[in-house]
């Protein structure tokens, strides 16, 4: 092995074991901002308070400039902190929930079919348009009723998820004559029926939304059939409700 090819590894190496200083910088900030939160929580004192929040606010953006002149009061800091605890509530519940969708995946008539991705505490789960309806249709196909009777009994299962479906087309118009105007008639009628059936399977009307969103935020360019094919599909958007709404 030439000296070239060595040094290249020894720096390969080096860039490697280097990269585990970032994880342990992300967490003592963490207990930073933790401690720093307890100590001035820990007298009611409103200045204490104000000027944590503020050092906090400065450190995390990474801005030189002076702190804020205006002040926060304890109920301020107090409704603050406790959005923050419900939403990383709600981040800790998604988890357990996403975790039971992998299970969902390996169910009879769902394998290799639905695809799912968790982020900021919303799961999405995807389901192909061409195995839901025929080509330019809006109705369910008896495989596509069988993959949404799979599906209900993990919507019955988290009733404290709200659902909306969310239906996509790819960038191909409908025929000129055809029943429909545009792909945001399709893809907007594909996604009421979706949600009729799961209402006449027992899901709660008001867990329910749908939205047509025509050839918006493909997954793929539209520059082949097979793109397309990924592109035609069904999203079942899953949020957490929040007690009281």
């Amino acid at each position: 092995m030439s000296e070239e090819y060595q040094r290249i590894d020894v720096e390969d190496e080096s860039s490697d074991s280097a990269e585990w200083l970032t994880t342990f910088s992300d967490l003592v900030m963490l207990l930073l901002v933790f401690f720093i939160m307890l100590y001035a929580m820990s007298t009611p004192d409103p200045e204490k308070i104000t000027n944590a929040l503020q050092a906090v606010t400065q450190a995390l953006s990474g801005k030189e400039s002076k702190l804020a002149t205006s002040t926060i009061s304890r109920e301020e800091a107090g409704i603050i902190l406790d959005q923050v605890m419900l939403n990383r509530q709600i981040q800790l519940a998604q988890q357990k929930v996403f975790s039971d969708v992998k299970f969902l995946q390996t169910k009879k008539g769902l394998e290799g079919l639905v695809g799912a991705n968790f982020e900021d505490g919303v799961i999405t789960i995807r389901a192909p348009g061409d195995v839901l309806f025929a080509p330019g249709e809006v109705t369910l196909t008896p495989k596509g009723r069988e993959v949404i009777e799979a599906m209900k009994d993990f919507f019955i299962q988290h009733p404290d998820q709200t659902i909306n479906i969310r239906g996509y087309t790819d960038d191909v118009l409908p025929g000129a004559g055809g029943r429909f105007r545009d792909n945001w008639e399709v893809s907007s009628m594909r996604a009421v029926n979706v949600l009729r059936v799961l209402m006449d399977m027992g899901i709660e009307p008001k867990r329910l939304t749908s939205t047509g969103l025509a050839d918006l935020n493909p997954l793929f360019p539209n520059t082949s059939p097979e793109y397309r094919a990924q592109n035609r599909r069904v999203e079942f958007v899953l949020e957490k409700r929040v007690t009281g709404k």
